[in-house]
């Protein structure tokens, strides 16, 4: 037997320990700006209906219940402006992170098939290529691309790490381009609704699509914007032919999300006022933090939307890395990301107030 692990890389946050480790021997405690974890309490009306759902002895199914349905079309129609959107149209799943890394393998690719991704990009993407076997491109401008066995095109916006922002414009060209060459587009939106300097459009938006859903997927999270990364709360949103055939492989793979979760979720695209509370909760620590590392002689490149400021210092990141793990910050360096981001370290603001205040007392601010 094959080890299929032998065709991942190493897993890269278990590089950053010796720094972890550094970081945590400062007198007044490590603050972990790295991975980009919430922190905050989930909702409490979300935990309600999760309560609430408890009592669920029967097995889920892995559409969803109705009401699962009908709050995804309607949160795909009222949030990202999508029209026409039937329950054909939606697929829950059991994470984001579940669905990058295995999707290529569902799509039925392999060997001789490509995958494409963003140059600074989540480096799952490429792990979900690896593991079907077909092969991983890095691009900066996906049209410039050889369409000959690509069968799969990843967009990123807003972007992890980068931040940035793809433009209405861009997002129209590129669906154009992947649809004359018959190039499948799943776009992780994931941070869609967390935009600063930029709002963020959809995929979805009858501007870039055209009010047609053919060749393009919108993939989107609940972990962010509702502080639900432990329940594993995400669906996909377009093709109906491509989410009809994922729908019949994840039946017979089991992949279905537990039903209180489905109820947590639909409790959680019914309530506006826990975003709007968590996004005034990122939106003071990230100006906290940006000012502390201007302020300490760092540049900060994109970032307009997101939870991560993308920072240098035109040094090698690992050297940044060591530099803040001395003051008891630990970051995630550029390079997990791409060779790209070798002079950048990503850091997030997924800290509370009181880690965010001590960053920012270190970094001079």
């Amino acid at each position: 037997m094959s080890a299929v692990s032998s065709r991942l890389p190493v897993f890269p946050w278990d590089r950053l320990e010796p720094y972890k480790a550094t970081a945590a021997a400062h007198a007044d405690g490590i603050v972990d700006l790295s991975v980009g974890t919430p922190v905050d309490p989930v909702p409490e009306l979300i935990q309600k209906a999760l309560i609430e759902a408890a009592d669920s002895p029967g097995y889920p199914t892995v559409w969803g219940t109705v009401a699962l349905r009908n709050a995804l079309t309607g949160w795909v129609g009222e949030r990202l402006g999508a029209t026409g959107v039937t329950h054909a149209n939606v697929l829950p799943v059991v994470g984001s992170k579940e669905l990058v890394a295995w999707l290529p393998t569902q799509l039925g690719l392999g060997p001789g098939d490509t995958v494409a991704h963003p140059r600074l990009a989540y480096p799952t993407y490429e792990v979900g290529a690896r593991l079907c076997g077909a092969n991983a491109v890095a691009y900066d401008d996906p049209t410039t691309l050889d369409p000959a066995g690509l069968k799969l095109l990843w967009l990123n916006s807003p972007s992890n790490p980068t931040g940035r922002v793809l433009a209405k414009d861009e997002l129209v060209r590129i669906v154009a381009w992947a649809r004359e060459h018959g190039v499948l587009v799943f776009s992780d939106e994931c941070y869609l609704e967390l935009g600063w300097e930029a709002d963020p459009v959809s995929v979805l938006h009858p501007e870039v699509c055209g009010g047609g859903y053919e060749g393009v997927v919108a993939v989107h999270s609940l972990s962010k914007r509702s502080n639900l990364a432990g329940y594993r709360a995400a669906f996909i949103a377009g093709d109906e032919r491509v989410l009809g055939e994922l729908l019949q492989i994840r039946k017979h793979g089991g992949m279905m999300a537990p039903a209180p979760v489905q109820a947590a979720t639909v409790a959680a695209l019914g309530d506006d006022a826990h975003v709007a509370e968590q996004r005034a909760r990122y939106a003071a620590r990230r100006a906290a933090l940006r000012g502390a590392l201007e302020g300490h002689g760092f540049r900060i490149e994109h970032s307009e939307a997101s939870l991560y400021l993308w920072a240098t210092r035109d040094e090698p990141c690992w050297e940044t890395v060591a530099h803040l793990a001395g003051l008891g910050i630990l970051v995630a360096p550029g390079d997990f990301y791409g060779p790209a981001g070798d002079r950048f370290v990503r850091v997030a603001f997924t800290a509370t107030d009181e880690r965010v205040e001590a960053a920012v007392k270190r970094l001079g601010g």
